[in-house]
Protein backbone atom coordinates (compact mmCIF):
# COMPACT_ATOMS: atom_id res chain seq x y z
CA UNK A 1 0.00 0.00 0.00
CA UNK A 2 1.53 3.62 -0.88
CA UNK A 3 0.85 6.38 1.42
CA UNK A 4 -0.24 9.60 -0.15
CA UNK A 5 2.06 13.01 -0.66
CA UNK A 6 1.02 16.25 0.80
CA UNK A 7 2.42 19.10 -0.79
CA UNK A 8 2.40 21.87 1.38
CA UNK A 9 3.17 25.34 0.43
CA UNK A 10 4.67 27.61 3.01
CA UNK A 11 7.57 26.69 5.65
CA UNK A 12 6.05 28.30 8.97
CA UNK A 13 5.23 26.54 11.98
CA UNK A 14 1.62 25.61 10.50
CA UNK A 15 3.00 23.29 8.28
CA UNK A 16 5.20 22.38 10.59
CA UNK A 17 3.13 21.19 12.95
CA UNK A 18 0.95 19.69 10.61
CA UNK A 19 3.59 17.35 9.06
CA UNK A 20 3.49 16.95 13.07
CA UNK A 21 0.52 15.54 12.65
CA UNK A 22 0.85 13.11 9.56
CA UNK A 23 3.84 11.51 11.12
CA UNK A 24 1.57 8.93 13.34
CA UNK A 25 -0.71 8.27 10.03
CA UNK A 26 2.39 7.63 7.75
CA UNK A 27 1.86 10.27 5.72
CA UNK A 28 4.72 11.25 3.58
CA UNK A 29 4.62 15.32 3.08
CA UNK A 30 6.44 17.24 0.82
CA UNK A 31 7.51 21.24 1.42
CA UNK A 32 7.86 24.33 -0.81
CA UNK A 33 10.06 26.52 1.36
CA UNK A 34 11.37 29.90 0.99
CA UNK A 35 14.55 29.07 2.28
CA UNK A 36 16.22 26.08 4.38
CA UNK A 37 15.73 28.16 7.10
CA UNK A 38 11.97 27.98 7.66
CA UNK A 39 10.15 26.14 10.48
CA UNK A 40 9.03 23.21 8.32
CA UNK A 41 11.94 23.13 6.09
CA UNK A 42 13.95 22.04 9.31
CA UNK A 43 11.68 19.11 9.73
CA UNK A 44 10.32 17.69 6.50
CA UNK A 45 12.81 15.32 4.74
CA UNK A 46 11.37 16.18 1.26
CA UNK A 47 11.90 20.05 0.57
CA UNK A 48 12.23 22.31 -2.15
CA UNK A 49 13.10 25.47 -1.92
CA UNK A 50 11.40 28.06 -4.25
CA UNK A 51 8.99 30.69 -4.96
CA UNK A 52 5.33 30.04 -4.45
CA UNK A 53 4.65 33.18 -6.80
CA UNK A 54 6.44 31.40 -9.58
CA UNK A 55 3.62 28.87 -11.41
CA UNK A 56 6.63 26.66 -13.01
CA UNK A 57 8.03 26.49 -9.29
CA UNK A 58 4.44 25.64 -8.10
CA UNK A 59 3.79 22.92 -10.87
CA UNK A 60 6.81 21.26 -11.03
CA UNK A 61 6.38 21.19 -6.93
CA UNK A 62 3.07 19.66 -7.33
CA UNK A 63 4.35 16.89 -9.34
CA UNK A 64 3.95 13.31 -7.20
CA UNK A 65 1.56 15.12 -4.51
CA UNK A 66 -1.76 13.55 -4.16
CA UNK A 67 -3.06 16.51 -3.00
CA UNK A 68 -1.78 20.59 -2.20
CA UNK A 69 -2.47 22.28 0.91
CA UNK A 70 -0.84 25.56 2.37
CA UNK A 71 0.44 27.07 5.42
CA UNK A 72 -0.59 30.35 3.87
CA UNK A 73 -3.18 32.20 2.01
CA UNK A 74 -0.69 34.12 -0.73
CA UNK A 75 -0.76 31.56 -3.60
CA UNK A 76 -2.00 33.63 -6.42
CA UNK A 77 -5.31 32.58 -7.33
CA UNK A 78 -4.70 31.49 -10.89
CA UNK A 79 -2.12 29.67 -10.10
CA UNK A 80 -4.00 27.59 -8.35
CA UNK A 81 -6.66 26.91 -11.26
CA UNK A 82 -3.86 26.19 -13.16
CA UNK A 83 -2.98 23.60 -10.42
CA UNK A 84 -6.33 22.49 -10.85
CA UNK A 85 -6.44 22.11 -14.28
CA UNK A 86 -2.88 20.32 -14.32
CA UNK A 87 -5.52 17.43 -12.35
CA UNK A 88 -3.75 18.68 -8.67
CA UNK A 89 -6.20 18.63 -5.84
CA UNK A 90 -6.12 21.89 -4.50
CA UNK A 91 -7.62 22.39 -0.61
CA UNK A 92 -8.81 24.67 -0.01
CA UNK A 93 -9.91 25.47 -3.70
CA UNK A 94 -9.27 28.67 -5.50
CA UNK A 95 -12.64 29.33 -5.16
CA UNK A 96 -12.85 28.98 -1.61
CA UNK A 97 -9.43 30.43 -0.63
CA UNK A 98 -9.83 33.78 -2.17
CA UNK A 99 -12.19 34.45 0.64
CA UNK A 100 -9.39 34.51 2.54
CA UNK A 101 -6.87 36.46 0.15
CA UNK A 102 -9.15 39.09 -0.34
CA UNK A 103 -11.28 40.76 2.12
CA UNK A 104 -13.59 42.86 -0.43
CA UNK A 105 -14.60 39.52 -1.92
CA UNK A 106 -14.78 38.01 1.52
CA UNK A 107 -17.12 40.69 3.03
CA UNK A 108 -19.07 41.04 -0.39
CA UNK A 109 -19.70 36.74 -0.17
CA UNK A 110 -20.47 37.17 3.37
CA UNK A 111 -23.10 39.68 2.48
CA UNK A 112 -24.86 37.44 -0.04
CA UNK A 113 -25.05 34.81 2.52
CA UNK A 114 -26.26 36.89 4.97
CA UNK A 115 -23.81 36.35 7.31
CA UNK A 116 -23.41 39.07 10.17
CA UNK A 117 -20.05 41.78 9.59
CA UNK A 118 -19.42 45.39 10.48
CA UNK A 119 -20.41 47.50 8.23
CA UNK A 120 -18.06 48.03 5.18
CA UNK A 121 -17.19 49.07 1.89
CA UNK A 122 -14.82 49.70 -0.27
CA UNK A 123 -13.03 53.34 -0.10
CA UNK A 124 -10.71 55.36 -3.15
CA UNK A 125 -9.18 58.16 -0.80
CA UNK A 126 -9.04 59.96 2.30
CA UNK A 127 -12.15 61.86 1.42
CA UNK A 128 -14.39 58.86 0.37
CA UNK A 129 -12.99 57.24 3.80
CA UNK A 130 -14.52 59.89 5.90
CA UNK A 131 -17.57 59.57 3.88
CA UNK A 132 -17.84 56.43 5.19
CA UNK A 133 -17.16 57.41 8.22
CA UNK A 134 -20.49 59.61 8.30
CA UNK A 135 -22.47 57.15 7.07
CA UNK A 136 -21.28 54.61 10.15
CA UNK A 137 -21.71 56.95 12.77
CA UNK A 138 -18.27 58.79 12.83
CA UNK A 139 -14.74 58.31 13.44
CA UNK A 140 -12.47 56.76 14.40
CA UNK A 141 -13.65 53.64 11.31
CA UNK A 142 -10.49 50.94 10.43
CA UNK A 143 -9.61 50.36 7.16
CA UNK A 144 -7.87 47.56 5.97
CA UNK A 145 -5.89 46.41 2.55
CA UNK A 146 -8.15 43.91 0.96
CA UNK A 147 -4.54 41.59 0.52
CA UNK A 148 -1.91 40.32 2.40
CA UNK A 149 -2.42 41.94 6.28
CA UNK A 150 -1.78 39.99 8.76
CA UNK A 151 -0.73 40.41 12.94
CA UNK A 152 -2.31 43.72 12.67
CA UNK A 153 -0.60 44.84 9.56
CA UNK A 154 -2.39 46.71 6.79
CA UNK A 155 -4.71 47.61 9.54
CA UNK A 156 -5.22 51.23 10.72
CA UNK A 157 -7.27 52.80 13.27
CA UNK A 158 -8.05 56.11 11.75
CA UNK A 159 -9.60 59.11 13.32
CA UNK A 160 -10.01 61.89 11.27
CA UNK A 161 -9.61 62.28 6.96
CA UNK A 162 -5.98 63.50 7.68
CA UNK A 163 -4.90 60.25 9.37
CA UNK A 164 -6.56 58.32 6.77
CA UNK A 165 -3.56 58.80 4.05
CA UNK A 166 -1.34 56.06 4.53
CA UNK A 167 -3.53 53.08 3.48
CA UNK A 168 -3.80 54.33 0.31
CA UNK A 169 -0.13 54.92 -0.55
CA UNK A 170 0.41 50.98 -1.08
CA UNK A 171 -1.90 51.28 -4.35
CA UNK A 172 -3.84 48.90 -3.64
CA UNK A 173 -7.95 48.78 -3.07
CA UNK A 174 -8.84 49.57 0.91
CA UNK A 175 -11.69 48.33 2.88
CA UNK A 176 -13.14 50.52 5.14
CA UNK A 177 -15.41 49.17 8.17
CA UNK A 178 -17.22 50.04 10.78
CA UNK A 179 -15.29 50.30 14.55
CA UNK A 180 -16.68 47.84 16.82
CA UNK A 181 -17.61 48.52 20.07
CA UNK A 182 -17.20 44.92 21.15
CA UNK A 183 -16.49 43.30 24.56
CA UNK A 184 -14.00 40.38 23.46
CA UNK A 185 -12.75 38.51 20.07
CA UNK A 186 -13.51 34.72 19.93
CA UNK A 187 -13.02 32.19 17.35
CA UNK A 188 -14.93 29.38 15.86
CA UNK A 189 -12.66 26.53 14.52
CA UNK A 190 -14.37 24.18 12.28
CA UNK A 191 -12.78 21.41 9.81
CA UNK A 192 -14.48 20.21 6.84
CA UNK A 193 -13.83 17.39 4.32
CA UNK A 194 -14.65 17.26 0.67
CA UNK A 195 -17.77 15.03 0.36
CA UNK A 196 -18.97 17.22 3.77
CA UNK A 197 -18.73 15.82 6.99
CA UNK A 198 -17.51 18.73 9.09
CA UNK A 199 -16.71 19.09 12.86
CA UNK A 200 -16.92 22.15 15.24
CA UNK A 201 -14.05 22.55 18.28
CA UNK A 202 -15.72 24.78 21.26
CA UNK A 203 -15.50 28.34 20.52
CA UNK A 204 -12.64 30.05 22.15
CA UNK A 205 -12.15 33.35 23.42
CA UNK A 206 -8.96 35.22 21.57
CA UNK A 207 -7.06 37.55 23.00
CA UNK A 208 -5.35 40.22 21.09
CA UNK A 209 -2.07 42.14 22.24
CA UNK A 210 -1.18 45.05 19.76
CA UNK A 211 -2.63 43.01 17.13
CA UNK A 212 -1.09 40.01 17.68
CA UNK A 213 -2.94 36.93 19.28
CA UNK A 214 -1.46 36.88 23.24
CA UNK A 215 -3.93 34.19 24.77
CA UNK A 216 -6.59 31.87 23.94
CA UNK A 217 -8.66 30.25 26.45
CA UNK A 218 -10.81 27.48 25.35
CA UNK A 219 -13.71 27.18 25.79
CA UNK A 220 -14.44 30.83 25.37
CA UNK A 221 -15.47 31.88 29.40
CA UNK A 222 -18.83 32.44 30.39
CA UNK A 223 -20.42 32.45 26.36
CA UNK A 224 -24.01 31.01 26.62
CA UNK A 225 -24.58 27.97 25.39
CA UNK A 226 -26.75 29.83 22.98
CA UNK A 227 -24.17 32.32 21.43
CA UNK A 228 -21.96 29.66 21.03
CA UNK A 229 -23.89 26.96 19.28
CA UNK A 230 -24.75 30.13 17.03
CA UNK A 231 -20.79 30.57 16.05
CA UNK A 232 -20.65 27.24 15.25
CA UNK A 233 -23.39 26.78 13.38
CA UNK A 234 -22.08 30.42 11.13
CA UNK A 235 -18.87 28.73 10.96
CA UNK A 236 -20.07 25.82 9.77
CA UNK A 237 -22.63 27.67 7.32
CA UNK A 238 -19.76 30.07 5.68
CA UNK A 239 -17.52 26.63 5.06
CA UNK A 240 -20.65 24.62 3.54
CA UNK A 241 -21.24 28.06 0.97
CA UNK A 242 -17.91 28.66 0.46
CA UNK A 243 -16.79 25.48 -0.03
CA UNK A 244 -14.15 24.74 2.12
CA UNK A 245 -12.15 21.92 2.76
CA UNK A 246 -9.63 21.82 5.50
CA UNK A 247 -9.65 23.71 8.36
CA UNK A 248 -11.61 27.15 8.72
CA UNK A 249 -11.18 30.18 11.47
CA UNK A 250 -13.60 32.32 11.35
CA UNK A 251 -12.93 35.41 13.94
CA UNK A 252 -15.74 37.09 15.59
CA UNK A 253 -16.46 40.22 17.57
CA UNK A 254 -18.68 39.38 20.34
CA UNK A 255 -20.99 42.74 20.56
CA UNK A 256 -21.99 44.17 23.62
CA UNK A 257 -25.62 44.03 22.54
CA UNK A 258 -24.73 40.16 22.75
CA UNK A 259 -24.20 39.60 18.86
CA UNK A 260 -21.93 38.61 17.02
CA UNK A 261 -20.01 39.65 13.69
CA UNK A 262 -17.31 38.06 11.78
CA UNK A 263 -14.17 39.65 11.47
CA UNK A 264 -11.92 37.56 9.36
CA UNK A 265 -11.49 34.05 7.76
CA UNK A 266 -8.52 31.69 8.27
CA UNK A 267 -8.51 28.60 5.57
CA UNK A 268 -5.63 27.17 7.27
CA UNK A 269 -4.84 25.95 11.12
CA UNK A 270 -5.06 29.02 12.90
CA UNK A 271 -3.06 30.86 15.82
CA UNK A 272 -7.09 30.34 17.75
CA UNK A 273 -6.81 26.19 17.34
CA UNK A 274 -3.36 25.67 18.75
CA UNK A 275 -5.17 25.02 22.26
CA UNK A 276 -6.23 21.58 20.21
CA UNK A 277 -2.79 20.36 20.11
CA UNK A 278 -2.97 18.95 23.54
CA UNK A 279 -6.71 20.38 24.75
CA UNK A 280 -8.79 18.38 22.12
CA UNK A 281 -9.22 14.55 21.13
CA UNK A 282 -8.07 15.33 17.33
CA UNK A 283 -6.17 18.72 16.99
CA UNK A 284 -7.05 21.06 14.40
CA UNK A 285 -4.09 19.39 12.54
CA UNK A 286 -4.48 16.19 12.75
CA UNK A 287 -8.53 17.25 11.90
CA UNK A 288 -6.74 19.02 8.56
CA UNK A 289 -4.87 16.58 7.12
CA UNK A 290 -7.79 14.01 7.31
CA UNK A 291 -9.90 16.16 5.74
CA UNK A 292 -7.49 17.28 2.47
CA UNK A 293 -7.40 12.91 2.59
CA UNK A 294 -10.91 13.28 2.51
CA UNK A 295 -9.94 10.92 5.77
CA UNK A 296 -13.19 10.88 8.44
CA UNK A 297 -12.49 13.13 10.58
CA UNK A 298 -11.64 12.96 14.34
CA UNK A 299 -13.68 13.62 17.31
CA UNK A 300 -13.19 17.68 18.28
CA UNK A 301 -14.22 17.80 22.07
CA UNK A 302 -11.87 18.85 24.21
CA UNK A 303 -10.09 16.55 26.94
CA UNK A 304 -10.24 19.02 29.83
CA UNK A 305 -13.34 21.65 31.28
CA UNK A 306 -10.04 24.37 30.36
CA UNK A 307 -7.13 24.64 28.03
CA UNK A 308 -5.47 27.95 27.57
CA UNK A 309 -2.82 28.67 25.58
CA UNK A 310 -0.17 31.59 25.09
CA UNK A 311 1.89 32.57 22.28
CA UNK A 312 5.69 32.84 23.46
CA UNK A 313 7.03 35.85 21.75
CA UNK A 314 10.65 37.11 21.00
CA UNK A 315 12.45 39.20 23.43
CA UNK A 316 15.70 39.81 25.15
CA UNK A 317 16.49 36.68 26.49
CA UNK A 318 17.47 34.84 23.02
CA UNK A 319 18.57 31.55 24.72
CA UNK A 320 15.11 30.04 26.01
CA UNK A 321 16.38 26.45 25.97
CA UNK A 322 18.16 27.62 29.57
CA UNK A 323 13.95 28.25 30.78
CA UNK A 324 13.10 24.82 30.45
CA UNK A 325 14.79 23.59 33.55
CA UNK A 326 12.38 26.28 35.32
CA UNK A 327 9.53 25.94 33.29
CA UNK A 328 9.25 22.06 33.09
CA UNK A 329 9.67 21.75 36.95
CA UNK A 330 7.69 24.36 37.89
CA UNK A 331 4.68 22.48 35.76
CA UNK A 332 4.79 18.99 34.97
CA UNK A 333 1.79 19.24 32.87
CA UNK A 334 2.91 22.43 30.61
CA UNK A 335 3.43 21.44 26.70
CA UNK A 336 6.00 24.17 25.47
CA UNK A 337 6.02 24.15 21.52
CA UNK A 338 8.54 25.58 19.57
CA UNK A 339 8.90 26.70 15.93
CA UNK A 340 13.15 26.26 15.43
CA UNK A 341 13.02 30.10 14.87
CA UNK A 342 15.50 33.17 15.61
CA UNK A 343 14.71 35.05 18.70
CA UNK A 344 13.48 38.45 17.40
CA UNK A 345 11.51 41.10 19.66
CA UNK A 346 7.78 40.59 19.05
CA UNK A 347 8.13 37.34 16.57
CA UNK A 348 5.99 34.44 17.48
CA UNK A 349 8.87 31.77 18.45
CA UNK A 350 6.66 29.01 19.83
CA UNK A 351 3.45 28.68 22.09
CA UNK A 352 2.62 26.76 25.45
CA UNK A 353 -0.48 24.57 26.21
CA UNK A 354 -1.98 24.05 29.84
CA UNK A 355 -4.76 22.54 30.65
CA UNK A 356 -7.01 21.55 34.17
CA UNK A 357 -9.91 21.99 36.07
CA UNK A 358 -9.23 25.75 37.61
CA UNK A 359 -9.52 28.35 34.82
CA UNK A 360 -7.41 30.84 37.09
CA UNK A 361 -5.04 28.06 37.75
CA UNK A 362 -4.94 27.01 34.32
CA UNK A 363 -4.78 30.27 32.98
CA UNK A 364 -1.62 31.71 35.71
CA UNK A 365 0.41 28.37 34.45
CA UNK A 366 0.64 29.07 30.78
CA UNK A 367 1.24 32.53 31.19
CA UNK A 368 3.88 32.45 33.67
CA UNK A 369 5.64 29.60 30.99
CA UNK A 370 5.37 32.60 28.13
CA UNK A 371 6.67 34.90 30.42
CA UNK A 372 9.86 32.92 31.54
CA UNK A 373 10.71 31.58 28.27
CA UNK A 374 10.40 35.37 26.93
CA UNK A 375 12.78 36.30 30.33
CA UNK A 376 10.09 38.79 31.18
CA UNK A 377 9.94 37.31 34.12
CA UNK A 378 12.62 35.58 36.33
CA UNK A 379 11.03 33.37 39.06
Amino acid sequence: MTFPVVGMVGGGQLARMTHEAGIPLGLKFKLLSDTPQDSAAQVVSEVVIGDYRDLDTLRAFARGCDVITFDHEHVPTEHLRALEADGIPVRPGPDALVHAQDKGVMRARLAEIGAPCPRNRIVSDPADAAAFAEEAGGFPVILKTVRGGYDGKGVWVVRSEADAADPFRAGVPVLAEEKVDFVRELAANIVRSPHGQAVAYPVVESIQVDGVCDTVIAPAPDLSEELAGEAQQLALRIAAELDVVGHLAVELFETRDGRILVNELAMRPHNSGHWTQDGAITSQFANHVRAVLDLPLGDPRPRAPWTVMCNVLGGDFPDMYQAYLHCMARDPQLKIHMYGKDVKPGRKVGHVNTYGDDLADVRERARHAADYLRGTITE
